[in-house]
């Protein structure tokens, strides 16, 4: 009881000696006790009334402060259970920036691995004419794996090939797409124009990811682009929310 009095305490001191909106001290003030470990990844936080009347506020701000830091994902809401403490994302990378699945988990110190789920050849539907601007009798290599850092599944891979750059010989077991097209096929990715998107639980992927119900996804499409401008490579990949978080850098012309 003592902590708990000493947080709220520490709180209300430090929201009288600010003249900004109370909802903006509030984040700030969580988040500072998230960082420094008073509240911890994945640590329930108390209920609204008594957060509320530990810092002093009205539910009103409080629920205000909060809806924002669930916009951030600093914390999740789960229905009926309470508000918790969201995990730190292990991945961070810019947007700008075009890594493979691979680099980014190697970069973050982890052993990249890929679980081989399938691959097929099919004719061209309508989407693929339109991304790799070829004719509907072209055939599409679509290879489907999951990605594993330190062996736990983290990102969902689909991608797309035109059967002709493929070399016959080349391996699903490479890790990196990246490696096959530049060391197999010598068509070197130089660009990629993506795109990126929250969605909620995915019935089919989010269970492979062993995804809690409440875990976004975060899906990146990308169209890659050879030396040549040409289409050579178009990907899905699905990653976990909860462990990626993706930045752009951005400059005043």
């Amino acid at each position: 009881m003592s902590d708990v009095l000493g947080k709220g305490w520490r709180m209300q001191m430090f929201i009288k000696s600010d003249n900004r909106h109370l909802y903006l001290q509030v984040i700030d003030r969580l988040k500072q006790d998230i960082e420094e470990g008073v509240y911890k990844e994945k640590e329930k936080l108390p209920s609204e009334f008594d957060l509320a009347k530990q810092l002093g506020i009205s539910r009103a701000t409080l629920r205000e402060a909060l809806r924002i830091l669930e916009e951030e994902n600093v914390i999740i809401r789960r229905h009926g259970v309470g508000t918790f403490v969201n995990s730190k994302p292990l991945f961070t990378s810019g947007i700008e920036q075009l890594n493979s699945v691979t680099d980014m988990i190697r970069q973050a110190g982890m052993k990249p691995g890929t679980i081989f789920l399938r691959s097929s050849k099919q004719e061209a539907v309508e989407e693929d004419i339109r991304h790799f601007s070829c004719p509907q009798e072209e055939e599409i290599v679509v290879i489907e794996r999951v990605r594993t850092a330190n062996g736990e599944p983290v990102v969902y891979c689909i991608d797309k090939v035109p059967a002709h750059i493929l070399p016959e010989t080349f391996s699903h077991e490479e890790e990196s797409i990246f490696h096959i097209l530049n060391e197999e096929a010598h068509r070197k990715i130089t660009y990629a124009v993506a795109e990126i998107e929250p969605i909620g639980y995915h019935e089919k992927i989010s269970p492979i990811l062993e995804c809690e119900p409440e875990t976004a996804l975060l899906v990146l499409k990308q169209m890659h682009y050879d030396e040549l401008d040409e289409p050579v490579l178009f990907s899905v990949n699905y990653f976990k929310a909860d462990k990626f978080r993706f930045h752009v850098l951005r400059k005043r012309l």
